[in-house]
């Protein structure tokens, strides 16, 4: 059982090496994406002008109108001191194609008092990467490695990550396993006394595989940190293995899952097929319209919080409005912000997200991404993924050097059994 789990461990460790490291190192380093963004990028991220905000529905009027191409599909309303104002937008299906107009860029930001446009970019883009990209195309990297879209959906690069993620939740058991220390067989009958003495034998026998000695060779040392680290952050790199397999087949796999064993409340969001990416659905009601619903229903349920943000998802023909107040804007702690759903073409309420509200497993799926993340605990949160993303690459380098050390050895010692074999006899 030892040499299978072994065998399993070794070849799915050696086939997800190269895409953990690279998620390790994305990871540890998107934990800080805002931070990065606003010290690469100060020209879009701040606005100096001082008096009362612009409208922000009259700033994206004026954009949409002298920009036809473009549909606005997201903008904040709660801006910190300081902060620049932001659009998100996706292309126009063109009339005379029925494909999508191709846009090189898809967020617009703006000086919230003047209106005034700072500037554009695309975020995400693969080529080239320049800073006002750099953080976005980490970002993406990390969880769909920036494979285009194939066979009619965007969604390849998910799938990859997710079944990756998957594997490696499963190879987190044979990780563990392997530190175990290898059962000796008992010889004879003993006594309960002993028995304690043996189940103490145990843990002396298992206290190495949580330590690295400094002292050995450096293939020792590189097997230390390898066993160690992984015992150590076993919980955690369990963690981020299942969550990372839970969001990126959240729609495919994990929420059917989940519906099925648990009791779950399905989302605004799991009742409706997306439609195909060049076909998106055409509000009939307007933001000026939702905002208005959802301030009402807000105020109805008790919510203090200010909207902070609306955005259209356009496939799904649902529009979302987000309370926040400014400064939780950005990676808030817990399992995120309080939302409301509404139907794009009769504005009905289809829906909610009320943190830590439901049965258990509506508040597990709302976790998912905040312990992904890490801003389920806030800033402590973050600093611990960014650590266990350094973490994740270590280990996916300190295997890798593990194989090819045996396997060097094997080789060496095939090598020599096969000189002996073809030495003549004296």
């Amino acid at each position: 059982m030892r040499t299978i789990i072994g065998l399993l461990h070794r070849w799915v460790g050696l086939a997800l090496a190269v895409f953990l490291f690279v998620s390790g190192l994305t990871g540890a380093v998107i934990s800080w994406d805002h931070e990065l963004d606003d010290a690469l990028n100060p020209h879009l991220m701040h606005a100096s002008s001082s008096g009362e905000a612009t409208s922000v529905f009259e700033v994206v009027k004026r954009f949409e109108v002298a920009n036809p191409a473009a549909q606005v599909t997201f903008f904040r309303l709660a801006n910190e001191k300081g902060e620049s104002g932001m659009f998100a937008v996706q292309p126009r299906v063109n009339p005379a194609s029925g494909q999508l107009y191709d846009l090189d860029y898809n967020q617009v930001y703006f000086d919230p008092v003047t209106g005034a446009e700072l500037g554009r970019r695309k975020w995400g883009a693969v080529w080239p990467i320049t800073r006002e990209t750099f953080v976005s195309f980490l970002y993406r990297l990390h969880y769909t490695l920036h494979i285009p879209r194939m066979w009619g959906t965007d969604r390849v690069g998910y799938w990859l990550m997710g079944v990756i993620a998957l594997v490696w939740t499963v190879d987190c058991f044979f990780g563990f396993y392997l530190t175990l220390p290898a059962r000796r067989k008992a010889r004879a009958a003993r006594a309960a006394s002993v028995e304690r003495e043996l189940g103490k034998g145990f843990w002396q026998r298992w206290k190495p595989a949580w330590r690295v000695k400094t002292t050995g060779s450096a293939y020792r040392i590189n097997f230390d940190l390898h066993r160690a680290f992984g015992l150590w952050t076993w919980v955690l790199l369990f963690v981020i293995a299942f969550t990372g397999f839970s969001l990126n087949l959240y729609r495919e796999v994990f929420y059917p899952i989940m519906a099925t064993v648990s009791q779950v409340t399905p989302s605004a969001f799991m009742k409706r097929t997306p439609t195909a990416i060049e076909a998106p659905i055409a509000p009939v009601a307007t933001y000026e319209e939702i905002l208005a619903l959802a301030k009402a229903e807000a105020q109805a349920r008790g919510w203090t919080a200010p909207v902070g943000s609306m955005f259209y998802a356009r496939r799904v023909g649902l529009y979302g409005v987000t309370f926040f107040k400014p400064e939780d804007g950005h990676g808030v702690g817990g399992v995120g912000n309080p939302a409301l759903y509404y139907d794009s073409r009769t504005a009905a309420l289809e829906g909610d997200r009320t943190p830590w509200k439901g049965t258990a497993a509506d508040i597990f799926l709302q976790a998912q991404f905040p312990l992904h993340s890490g801003r389920i605990l806030g800033l402590p949160g973050r600093i611990l993924i960014s650590i266990m993303g350094i973490v994740v690459a270590m280990l996916s380098v300190t295997g890798v050097y593990i194989w090819y050390r045996k396997r060097a050895a094997r080789i060496r010692q095939q090598s020599g059994a096969y000189a002996v074999r073809l030495a003549p006899a004296e």
